[in-house]
Protein backbone atom coordinates (compact mmCIF):
# COMPACT_ATOMS: atom_id res chain seq x y z
CA UNK A 1 0.00 0.00 0.00
CA UNK A 2 3.13 2.47 0.96
CA UNK A 3 4.49 1.61 -2.52
CA UNK A 4 1.10 2.47 -4.78
CA UNK A 5 1.07 5.52 -2.35
CA UNK A 6 4.40 6.56 -2.97
CA UNK A 7 4.08 5.99 -6.79
CA UNK A 8 0.74 7.43 -7.08
CA UNK A 9 2.18 10.55 -5.55
CA UNK A 10 5.55 10.89 -7.41
CA UNK A 11 3.26 10.44 -10.96
CA UNK A 12 0.83 13.09 -9.60
CA UNK A 13 3.83 15.45 -9.30
CA UNK A 14 5.16 14.73 -12.38
CA UNK A 15 2.03 15.09 -14.76
CA UNK A 16 1.30 18.50 -11.79
CA UNK A 17 4.66 19.86 -13.28
CA UNK A 18 4.22 18.63 -17.21
CA UNK A 19 0.84 20.14 -17.57
CA UNK A 20 2.12 23.70 -16.18
CA UNK A 21 4.88 23.94 -18.65
CA UNK A 22 2.44 22.98 -21.42
CA UNK A 23 0.15 26.47 -20.68
CA UNK A 24 -2.67 27.91 -19.18
CA UNK A 25 -5.28 26.84 -21.59
CA UNK A 26 -8.80 25.39 -20.33
CA UNK A 27 -9.93 22.02 -21.46
CA UNK A 28 -12.31 23.88 -23.96
CA UNK A 29 -9.49 26.03 -25.69
CA UNK A 30 -7.33 22.87 -25.91
CA UNK A 31 -6.67 22.28 -29.64
CA UNK A 32 -6.67 19.00 -31.30
CA UNK A 33 -2.93 17.84 -30.75
CA UNK A 34 -3.01 19.16 -26.59
CA UNK A 35 -5.95 17.25 -26.00
CA UNK A 36 -4.74 14.26 -27.45
CA UNK A 37 -1.36 14.66 -25.62
CA UNK A 38 -3.41 15.12 -21.99
CA UNK A 39 -5.63 11.86 -22.79
CA UNK A 40 -1.99 10.27 -23.44
CA UNK A 41 -0.27 11.35 -20.11
CA UNK A 42 -3.12 10.03 -18.33
CA UNK A 43 -3.13 7.16 -19.78
CA UNK A 44 0.40 6.65 -19.02
CA UNK A 45 0.05 7.53 -15.57
CA UNK A 46 -2.47 5.39 -15.00
CA UNK A 47 -0.33 2.19 -15.64
CA UNK A 48 2.32 2.50 -13.60
CA UNK A 49 0.07 3.51 -10.80
CA UNK A 50 -2.01 0.95 -10.46
CA UNK A 51 0.15 -2.14 -11.11
CA UNK A 52 3.46 -1.87 -8.99
CA UNK A 53 5.17 -4.50 -11.23
CA UNK A 54 5.82 -1.96 -14.27
CA UNK A 55 8.46 0.32 -13.47
CA UNK A 56 7.41 3.37 -12.41
CA UNK A 57 10.26 5.18 -14.95
CA UNK A 58 8.02 3.55 -17.93
CA UNK A 59 5.69 6.07 -17.14
CA UNK A 60 7.86 8.77 -16.51
CA UNK A 61 9.64 8.99 -19.59
CA UNK A 62 7.13 8.70 -22.25
CA UNK A 63 5.17 11.49 -20.28
CA UNK A 64 8.67 13.59 -20.39
CA UNK A 65 8.82 12.87 -23.91
CA UNK A 66 5.19 13.69 -24.75
CA UNK A 67 6.36 16.95 -23.35
CA UNK A 68 9.16 17.53 -25.05
CA UNK A 69 6.65 16.73 -28.19
CA UNK A 70 4.03 19.47 -27.07
CA UNK A 71 6.80 21.90 -26.89
CA UNK A 72 7.90 21.40 -30.51
CA UNK A 73 5.00 21.06 -31.83
CA UNK A 74 4.01 24.64 -30.38
CA UNK A 75 7.22 25.95 -31.70
CA UNK A 76 6.04 24.98 -35.16
CA UNK A 77 3.24 26.06 -34.27
CA UNK A 78 4.43 29.79 -34.08
CA UNK A 79 6.77 29.41 -36.46
CA UNK A 80 5.16 28.04 -39.64
CA UNK A 81 1.32 28.88 -40.56
CA UNK A 82 1.00 26.09 -42.74
CA UNK A 83 2.05 23.73 -39.92
CA UNK A 84 -0.55 25.39 -37.68
CA UNK A 85 -3.54 24.85 -40.10
CA UNK A 86 -2.07 21.42 -40.69
CA UNK A 87 -1.93 20.72 -37.18
CA UNK A 88 -4.99 23.24 -35.44
CA UNK A 89 -7.40 24.07 -38.51
CA UNK A 90 -8.63 27.07 -39.47
CA UNK A 91 -11.47 28.79 -37.90
CA UNK A 92 -14.64 28.20 -39.60
CA UNK A 93 -17.35 30.87 -40.24
CA UNK A 94 -21.48 29.58 -39.65
CA UNK A 95 -22.96 32.51 -39.81
CA UNK A 96 -21.94 35.03 -42.57
CA UNK A 97 -23.44 38.26 -42.89
CA UNK A 98 -26.45 36.91 -41.03
CA UNK A 99 -26.69 34.51 -43.24
CA UNK A 100 -26.00 30.48 -42.19
CA UNK A 101 -23.49 28.49 -44.16
CA UNK A 102 -25.34 25.36 -44.75
CA UNK A 103 -22.13 24.19 -45.97
CA UNK A 104 -19.75 25.06 -43.61
CA UNK A 105 -22.39 23.22 -40.77
CA UNK A 106 -22.41 20.46 -42.91
CA UNK A 107 -18.21 19.76 -43.29
CA UNK A 108 -17.56 20.48 -39.19
CA UNK A 109 -20.78 18.28 -38.78
CA UNK A 110 -22.60 21.22 -36.49
CA UNK A 111 -26.61 20.86 -36.40
CA UNK A 112 -29.21 23.78 -36.08
CA UNK A 113 -29.85 22.75 -32.81
CA UNK A 114 -26.14 22.80 -31.77
CA UNK A 115 -25.67 26.15 -33.14
CA UNK A 116 -28.91 27.51 -31.62
CA UNK A 117 -27.36 26.24 -28.36
CA UNK A 118 -23.99 27.52 -28.59
CA UNK A 119 -25.55 31.06 -29.10
CA UNK A 120 -27.87 30.44 -25.92
CA UNK A 121 -24.03 29.52 -24.20
CA UNK A 122 -23.48 33.37 -25.57
CA UNK A 123 -26.63 35.04 -24.25
CA UNK A 124 -27.84 35.34 -27.56
CA UNK A 125 -31.77 33.87 -28.24
CA UNK A 126 -32.92 35.05 -31.62
CA UNK A 127 -30.30 33.45 -34.44
CA UNK A 128 -31.39 36.52 -36.27
CA UNK A 129 -29.48 39.06 -34.28
CA UNK A 130 -26.07 37.65 -35.57
CA UNK A 131 -23.93 38.97 -37.91
CA UNK A 132 -21.21 36.14 -37.99
CA UNK A 133 -20.73 33.16 -35.72
CA UNK A 134 -17.19 31.67 -35.99
CA UNK A 135 -16.39 28.51 -34.95
CA UNK A 136 -12.85 28.09 -33.42
CA UNK A 137 -10.60 25.45 -33.88
CA UNK A 138 -10.67 25.01 -30.10
CA UNK A 139 -14.05 24.10 -30.46
CA UNK A 140 -15.54 27.64 -29.05
CA UNK A 141 -18.35 29.02 -30.90
CA UNK A 142 -17.64 33.46 -30.55
CA UNK A 143 -20.22 35.78 -32.11
CA UNK A 144 -20.55 39.10 -33.70
CA UNK A 145 -24.03 40.84 -33.51
CA UNK A 146 -25.31 43.10 -35.94
CA UNK A 147 -24.91 46.62 -35.15
CA UNK A 148 -28.64 47.11 -34.26
CA UNK A 149 -28.20 44.57 -31.60
CA UNK A 150 -24.94 45.54 -29.62
CA UNK A 151 -24.77 47.16 -26.91
CA UNK A 152 -24.09 50.69 -26.69
CA UNK A 153 -20.70 51.19 -25.32
CA UNK A 154 -19.02 54.26 -23.66
CA UNK A 155 -17.32 55.41 -26.94
CA UNK A 156 -20.60 55.48 -28.71
CA UNK A 157 -21.82 58.11 -26.19
CA UNK A 158 -19.17 60.58 -26.67
CA UNK A 159 -18.16 60.17 -22.76
CA UNK A 160 -15.10 59.85 -21.26
CA UNK A 161 -14.76 58.01 -18.24
CA UNK A 162 -11.71 57.43 -15.75
CA UNK A 163 -9.06 55.08 -15.53
CA UNK A 164 -9.88 51.58 -13.99
CA UNK A 165 -6.75 49.63 -13.19
CA UNK A 166 -6.11 46.18 -11.43
CA UNK A 167 -7.45 45.50 -8.01
CA UNK A 168 -4.83 43.95 -6.02
CA UNK A 169 -6.00 41.80 -2.48
CA UNK A 170 -3.82 43.14 0.52
CA UNK A 171 -5.34 40.44 2.94
CA UNK A 172 -6.83 36.92 1.55
CA UNK A 173 -8.48 34.71 4.43
CA UNK A 174 -6.14 36.43 7.38
CA UNK A 175 -2.75 36.37 5.05
CA UNK A 176 -0.92 39.56 4.22
CA UNK A 177 -0.36 39.66 0.85
CA UNK A 178 3.53 41.83 1.21
CA UNK A 179 4.37 41.23 -2.72
CA UNK A 180 1.43 43.33 -3.38
CA UNK A 181 1.89 45.82 -0.90
CA UNK A 182 5.10 45.84 -2.26
CA UNK A 183 3.62 46.28 -5.43
CA UNK A 184 2.02 48.85 -4.00
CA UNK A 185 4.61 50.65 -2.45
CA UNK A 186 3.29 49.79 0.96
CA UNK A 187 4.10 48.55 4.29
CA UNK A 188 2.58 46.29 6.96
CA UNK A 189 2.21 49.60 9.23
CA UNK A 190 -0.18 51.61 6.20
CA UNK A 191 -2.32 48.46 6.00
CA UNK A 192 -2.80 47.96 9.80
CA UNK A 193 -4.02 51.81 10.02
CA UNK A 194 -6.17 51.16 7.01
CA UNK A 195 -7.80 48.16 8.50
CA UNK A 196 -7.85 49.44 11.89
CA UNK A 197 -10.99 51.85 10.05
CA UNK A 198 -12.91 49.03 9.69
CA UNK A 199 -13.01 48.22 13.33
CA UNK A 200 -10.23 45.10 13.22
CA UNK A 201 -6.42 43.99 12.35
CA UNK A 202 -5.70 42.65 9.81
CA UNK A 203 -4.77 39.26 10.94
CA UNK A 204 -9.04 39.42 11.44
CA UNK A 205 -9.87 40.32 8.01
CA UNK A 206 -11.54 37.59 5.75
CA UNK A 207 -10.50 40.08 2.43
CA UNK A 208 -9.08 43.09 2.01
CA UNK A 209 -8.45 44.84 -1.59
CA UNK A 210 -7.59 48.28 -3.03
CA UNK A 211 -8.74 49.24 -6.33
CA UNK A 212 -7.03 52.10 -8.73
CA UNK A 213 -8.84 54.87 -6.92
CA UNK A 214 -7.12 53.24 -3.57
CA UNK A 215 -10.64 52.61 -2.52
CA UNK A 216 -10.18 49.78 0.26
CA UNK A 217 -13.19 46.94 0.56
CA UNK A 218 -12.78 44.91 3.56
CA UNK A 219 -14.65 42.06 5.31
CA UNK A 220 -13.68 40.78 8.58
CA UNK A 221 -14.25 36.84 8.81
CA UNK A 222 -16.78 35.22 11.02
CA UNK A 223 -15.35 34.00 14.47
CA UNK A 224 -15.26 30.83 14.00
CA UNK A 225 -13.09 30.87 11.23
CA UNK A 226 -10.40 33.55 12.71
CA UNK A 227 -7.08 31.21 13.82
Amino acid sequence: MLVILVRTIVLYVIVLLVMRCMGKREIGQLQPFELAISIMIADLAATPMADTGIPITNGIIPILGLLLMHLSISFMNIKSVKARELLCGKPSILIYRGKIDEKQLIKERFTINELQERLRDKDVVNIGDVEYAILETSGQVNIILKPEKQNVTIEDMNLQTSYKGITYDLVVDGKIMYENLKKLNKDYKWLKNQINKFGFEPEEALIATIDANDEIFCQKKMKGKQK
